[in-house]
């Protein structure tokens, strides 16, 4: 096995802990924007649609010359974190491994990470408003970014209009309807059997609400995988859907297991007899109970779905709360690195440790930063739930990289080098890319790192 020198975890450890340099110019949507070095202090690019409900900090209206200066780009990012940091830490604590599996809320976690990139996403905007009233030279007296008041406060919390308990509150009315229409059926929920509150559920969702699964592979639409999104616009992910399911039917006492088989992830309730999952009624529309909980995944000849039986069923390991979270973040790195490199068709997130010897720290693909920034959000909280996962942290390494964080770059690097027992031949790729970043990094000075761009 080969292990990392010395050299690099010291370098890595000493990176980690300077301070970054400020971005020099921030610009509107026909420039280049440049970026900071710290993965708390992401940069900010155009502006996106949001769900989040705030009130602008910089309108942007005619000012005197008189007017004082707008802030500066740091401490605009510090503010930044400022709106930002509130959720990554609600997200940490809920899945601290302190907690029981079974304590975990995985809707209210879900919610915790849409808040925090909706309130990303959000911030862009007000910096958008803000440079581009600066290269216009409408300039006026501007707040302390690092103000907020209550009502701002309470705001921020609001995705779609509503809070996060407002949200969680919907999936309480969910359950309610099906609880309505197991009473309709004559079925008193205490006593019925599981089978007949997932037909309840499939009727509520499907019937009533209007939802509609969206096939996995054909769906890069980041709205389907975020829990406010499908419960507001009612058009899921296929994992999505089967989290409600989840969220559901435990509201209902009915107790829902899932596990990831192949590209999948499926569900099914916990029953003595597996095999009347997969018999077909009149309930069900010509299908099995277990294909219309789950999808066309269960019917396509190339999904490990097709295959399953009932006693198969059991030889699966079933997913924890934690895992499903993992799968949601998974999910959340794999569409929004989709959309950062569509610019680049089939770039691939280690496309650089396959092509050392062309390596150059200008030679970089085209990629969306927006979308970028976000994958690199769903990376670091993947780590934090899961601090062992080399391949998480090599892939964050990589997207630290793309946005020319060179340091962060080196530090998540050098610990997959240092700190796992990884093949041998990645660990001499890693090797080889690390040694060429830090010595580019400890040639450039504070100026060309303060330059270093998004494109």
């Amino acid at each position: 096995m080969l292990c990392a020198s010395p050299s690099f975890a010291s370098a890595a450890m000493s990176m980690a802990s300077s301070s970054s340099p400020p971005v020099s110019r921030f610009a509107g949507l026909a420039h280049r924007t440049t970026t900071t070095l710290r993965y708390d202090q992401r940069p900010l690019p155009c502006s996106f649609t949001t769900g989040i409900q705030k009130k602008m900090r910089y309108p942007i209206t005619t000012a005197s010359a008189d007017s004082p200066r707008p802030k500066s780009y740091k401490e605009v990012l510090l503010c930044k974190n400022k709106v930002t940091k509130p959720f990554r830490q609600m997200f940490a604590r809920e899945i601290s491994t302190h907690s029981k599996d079974s304590d975990i809320s995985i809707a209210k976690v879900l919610l915790y990470i849409a808040a925090e990139d909706e309130a990303f996403l959000a911030f862009n905007r007000e910096i958008d408003a803000l440079y581009f009233t600066r290269e216009r030279g409408n300039i006026q007296d501007q707040s302390d970014p690092s103000e907020t008041d209550s009502d701002e406060q309470q705001l921020l919390l609001q995705l779609d209009g509503k809070s996060i308990p407002e949200w969680l509150r919907e999936l309480d009315a969910i359950s309610k309807q099906v609880e309505e229409e197991l009473v309709s059926r004559g079925i008193i929920n205490s006593s019925c059997h599981s089978l007949q509150v997932l037909e309840a559920v499939n009727t509520v969702l499907f019937d009533m609400r209007g939802f509609e699964r969206i096939p996995t592979c054909l769906n890069e639409d980041p709205n389907h995988f975020y829990l406010h999104s499908v419960l507001n616009s009612r058009c899921s992910s296929a994992f999505l859907f089967n989290v409600i399911y989840i969220e559901v039917c435990q509201r209902l006492g009915v107790p829902i297991v899932g596990a990831r088989v192949g590209e999948d992830f499926l569900v099914w309730p916990k029953t003595e007899n597996p095999e009347e999952l997969f018999q077909v009624t009149t309930t069900t529309s010509g299908k099995s109970l277990f294909a219309t909980v789950n999808g066309e995944c269960v019917d396509d000849p190339k999904s490990m779905a097709s295959e399953l039986t009932g006693e198969s069923l059991l030889d699966f390991a079933v997913a924890t709360n934690r895992d499903i979270i993992s799968i949601a973040l998974s999910n959340l790195i794999r569409v929004h690195w989709r959309r950062a490199s569509k610019p680049t068709p089939g770039q691939m997130l280690t496309a650089p440790l396959s092509e050392l010897n062309n390596f150059r720290i200008s030679n970089f693909p085209l990629l969306r930063p927006q979308d970028l920034r976000l994958a690199i959000a769903a990376a670091e909280r993947l780590l934090i739930l899961e601090p062992n996962n080399w391949i998480v942290r090599r892939e964050l390494g990589m997207m630290y990289y793309y946005v020319r964080q060179c340091r962060d770059a080196i530090f998540e690097l050098s610990i997959c080098i240092a700190n796992f027992a990884i093949g041998e031949e990645e660990a001499k790729e890693l090797e080889i890319f690390v040694e060429k970043l830090h010595r580019i990094f400890s040639l450039m000075s504070p100026l060309d790192s303060d330059r270093l761009a998004v494109h």
